[in-house]
């Protein structure tokens, strides 16, 4: 009875460890090279300890939706525009030297990532926001994140404001009218983790006016593409998410 229970325990810590193994091993590595197509969504790979994820991903913290955001976002956008779009995101670091080809970076879980860029990394990316590019920063939320994602991107700006985006701001109209300010959350939030607040749609403006950083404060856009077919969450904030979505792709493209 012994040598059996010793078996048993060994194929359980096998079957562990290979279910482990599973989780774990599709991780998204950075993966940079030009555009393949008028649009070609890039998220901001950055360094960060664990992961997470859903549906057996186990994912880097800024890649925390891949691939199920994408594979409904995309198609969206090319639905709803008549923008040309790449079937998958591109994962950029800073430092890849085709940073400069993509107008819209997405970024994601900069709180629970503890983003923080520094050096070279920072100096690359005030350089591609003041060149032109468009960063949208998505899922992180209460005043503790806050500070964080806060403190992180006024380093890269310093002596910018962050400020709540106008009514009627252009990035709220250039498709979808975006008066309806549904809060978006994530799927753990649908299940009852609190939100940590109230939503806010931030952003930083260059001296034309033009807006060069968009902050989804309690806001989890990514989350609802990627359970945009999952009948527990709520099809109206997955509405809202695919609208100012599309209308952050369009104001990248065009500004």
């Amino acid at each position: 009875m012994r040598s059996r229970s010793v078996w048993l325990v060994a194929l359980v810590c096998f079957v562990a460890t290979v279910a482990s193994a599973q989780f774990r091993r599709r991780a998204p590595e950075p993966e940079g090279g030009p555009p393949e197509a008028e649009f070609h969504m890039a998220r901001l790979a950055y360094y960060a300890v664990g992961c997470a994820g859903s549906r057996g991903y186990c994912n880097p913290w800024w890649a925390i939706d891949y691939p199920a955001a994408e594979a409904h976002f995309l198609p969206a956008v090319e639905r709803m525009t008549r923008i040309e779009v790449a079937p998958d995101s591109r994962h950029l670091t800073l430092a890849d030297d085709n940073l400069f080809d993509y107008p819209w970076l997405f970024l994601q879980q900069p709180g629970q990532g503890s983003w923080f860029p520094q050096g070279e990394e920072l100096l690359r990316l005030r350089e591609y926001l003041e060149r032109g590019g468009f960063l949208v920063i998505d899922d992180f939320h209460g005043p503790y994140e806050w500070a964080e994602v806060s403190d992180a991107i006024s380093a890269v700006l310093p002596g910018r404001s962050i400020v709540d985006i106008p009514d009627d701001d252009m990035l709220h109209h250039i498709l979808f009218d975006l008066d309806n300010r549904t809060q978006i959350p994530g799927e753990r939030h649908i299940r009852g983790q609190p939100m940590g607040g109230d939503p806010h749609w931030r952003g930083i403006y260059d001296d034309r006016g033009r807006l060069m950083v968009a902050l989804n404060h309690n806001i989890d856009m990514g989350d609802a593409w990627e359970h945009a077919d999952d009948p527990i969450y709520p099809a109206p904030m997955t509405a809202t998410a695919y609208r100012f979505g599309v209308n952050y792709v369009i104001y990248a493209m065009t500004h």
